[in-house]
């Protein structure tokens, strides 16, 4: 098992684009081999300590393998709607790791 926590920073006011993009790939994550695990719209009352700018959005996936990562990134109907998230996202950060 390989997991992700994406931390996603929206432009402001492409909140509607972004869930666009986000209608098509959410699905495709489990044609390979993945589970969103959590998907998180923090509030600023949630937070105890930031260091770091508080994103729009947080995503926990897991995929069996790195390759089926790699496959659902690479997936073509995914591709064609990547202009939506090119618009909406100013700027993501993806963490890798492993269960311990």
């Amino acid at each position: 098992m390989i997991y992700f926590t994406q931390l996603i920073y929206v432009n402001e006011g492409q909140e509607a684009v972004f869930h666009q993009f986000e209608d098509v790939a959410i699905p495709l994550i489990s044609r390979y081999n993945g589970r969103l695990l959590a998907r998180i719209r923090p509030t600023d009352e949630v937070y105890i300590d930031c260091q770091i700018e508080k994103p729009y959005e947080i995503h926990l996936v897991e995929f069996d393998t790195e390759e089926d990562f790699l496959a659902f990134s690479k997936d073509e109907s995914r591709k064609q709607f990547l202009h939506l998230k090119e618009q909406s996202v100013r700027a993501s950060i993806l963490i890798q790791g492993v269960k311990l």
